[in-house]
């Protein structure tokens, strides 16, 4: 089965229209989305650059990220390196602060939505995003993921080659689910975590 994150991830390169040889810097890269992003990125031939926290840097490099950037000591749009696409997963960073680290006619995704909003609920910044790309030359995009078939159909192959390979830090049994939701909310996940709802011998 492929997962969700794997599809939302593909859907978010796609609407950056990456291609081989570009500059690719994954905001959120140790998270569910991100881990997929990463490697997604790398199988189109571009040049890959992570972001995460420190102790996720490991995590980040594992899955094949050229460059690895920890946000804690790192400011991705410091001025120092340009990209032509950026994905942002929740990093939650301005808009002038996504197009200072693109270059020119770069593009820039932002997946999902984020804390705070009091109009907007949370997507205030994705929903000002295509607004501003009617005046510059970058393009600043939201994207709102859905299933769709023809994901699926990309994916499988890149996952049984080994190309794409999901990042499981824990299973939790059943009757552990709100452990594993406070370890999600605390950030703490690297990559993802899974539910084991049947045991080996097919009971509940």
């Amino acid at each position: 089965m492929v997962p969700i994150s794997a599809g939302t991830a593909l859907q978010a390169l796609d609407a950056g229209r990456v291609e081989r040889g570009q500059k690719v810097l994954i905001l959120g890269a140790s998270g569910g989305v991100g881990s997929y992003a990463v490697q997604l990125a790398k199988s189109f031939g571009a040049e890959v650059t992570g972001v995460s926290s420190t102790g996720k840097t490991d995590l980040v490099r594992s899955l094949g990220a050229d460059h690895v950037l920890d946000y804690t000591q790192d400011d991705f749009a410091d001025g120092a390196r340009q990209f032509d696409l950026i994905v942002d997963i929740g990093g939650n960073p301005t808009l002038s602060r996504l197009r200072r680290a693109l270059t020119a006619t770069g593009t820039a995704v932002i997946v999902g939505g984020e804390e705070g909003g009091r109009w907007a609920g949370g997507f205030g910044r994705s929903l000002r995003a295509p607004f501003v790309s009617l005046f510059v030359r970058q393009r600043l995009a939201m994207l709102a993921s859905k299933e769709r078939a023809s994901d699926l159909e990309r994916l499988t192959p890149l996952l049984e080659a080994g190309q794409v390979t999901p990042s499981v830090e824990r299973t939790y049994p059943l009757d552990e689910v709100r452990d594993a939701m406070s370890h999600l909310d605390a950030g703490n996940v690297r990559g993802k975590i899974a539910i084991t709802v049947f045991s080996n011998d097919g009971g509940s």
